[in-house]
């Protein structure tokens, strides 16, 4: 069977053991499942997101934050019952949710393993965590089984997006796959307490306030490219206005493997983010997230151990 699961389009037959550009067969390789604090504050809340990170990807960017993942030299093999075991053990240790990361290159199986789950128990909100390099049929098998999409919009520069990601359509299929992704959700709605405290399509718990449907779209700010991250921003905006929360990030760490690559072998400065920051205000965005303080650095990488 030709694997046509993301905009690469490989056409290898997964199933027969074969490698697509993702760099895995169809068996589902996962490199960690564990709560995680650092996601949005609606994400992780006071007691964690439960992320599934899956390795693999099927994009190659070059500063990569979590190259052995992507690279996929890390993991073990999970089948569709361990994995939907994987989400119910995470549901159990308390999570608020189920993070789905680089999950694009195995969506048939972990569409089966969220259905085998579902009929076992878990009610847990569903987050689909991605890099949006993700084909629009593919995520309709998802609809009506994924309930957040915590989304990225990485470049509108196919240029760009050429030199630092090796996919020079990125940006038209990015694009098309936050379309549809607000079309599954509805977009974020808002909701306003008599406290005038504003609300985005979610649940107040004990834990805080909790993300339970909808759409967020991160963009990673890269050093030297402000007038990028303000393209991205301007889009985001006149497109989707506050139908859904827009997530400017700071974290931009350099690893060893930027060395050939100067102009990314550095950290953002804070004046570059501010700069961002201040746009973002000026254009009018009202609804998303800040990284304050001393994001980037090595210890917010986790461990991949599968």
């Amino acid at each position: 069977m030709k694997c046509n699961l993301c905009p690469r389009s490989c056409a290898v037959d997964r199933s027969a053991g074969m490698v697509g550009y993702c760099g895995m067969t169809d068996e589902v390789l996962v490199a960690r499942v564990a709560p995680h604090d650092w996601e949005e504050p609606c994400i992780s809340g006071k007691k964690g997101s439960g992320t599934v990170f899956f390795s693999g990807c099927n994009l190659r960017c070059v500063y990569c934050q979590n190259v052995k993942i992507a690279a996929g030299r890390v993991g073990r093999a999970y089948t569709i019952s361990e994995l939907a075991d994987a989400f119910l053990v995470l549901g159990e240790a308390g999570c608020h949710n189920i993070n789905l990361v680089t999950p694009s290159h195995f969506v048939p199986q972990i569409a089966s393993a969220l259905l085998l789950a579902k009929d076992r128990g878990l009610t847990l909100p569903i987050v689909y965590n991605t890099s949006s390099y993700d084909c629009e049929q593919t995520l309709r098998q998802l609809d009506g089984l994924v309930d957040i999409y915590l989304a990225d919009l990485k470049y509108l520069s196919n240029d760009l997006a050429a030199a630092y990601s090796h996919a020079a359509d990125y940006p038209e299929v990015a694009k098309r796959a936050i379309a549809e992704m607000v079309r599954q959700t509805g977009g974020t709605t808002y909701e306003e307490e008599e406290t005038g405290k504003l609300l985005y399509n979610v649940t107040e718990y004990p834990d805080g306030a909790l993300m339970r449907r909808g759409v967020i779209v991160r963009h990673l700010l890269l050093p030297g490219q402000v007038a990028e991250a303000k393209k991205v921003l301007s889009y985001l905006y006149e497109t989707y206005g506050d139908s859904i929360a827009i997530s400017i990030m700071n974290q931009y760490t350099p690893l060893s493997q930027v060395a050939a690559y100067p102009e990314l072998n550095r950290h953002v400065t804070e004046e570059e983010y501010e700069e961002v920051v201040e746009f973002a205000v000026e254009l009018g965005i009202g609804h998303g997230f800040l990284q304050e303080g001393e994001a980037a650095d090595e210890s917010f990488i986790p461990e991949f151990s599968g």
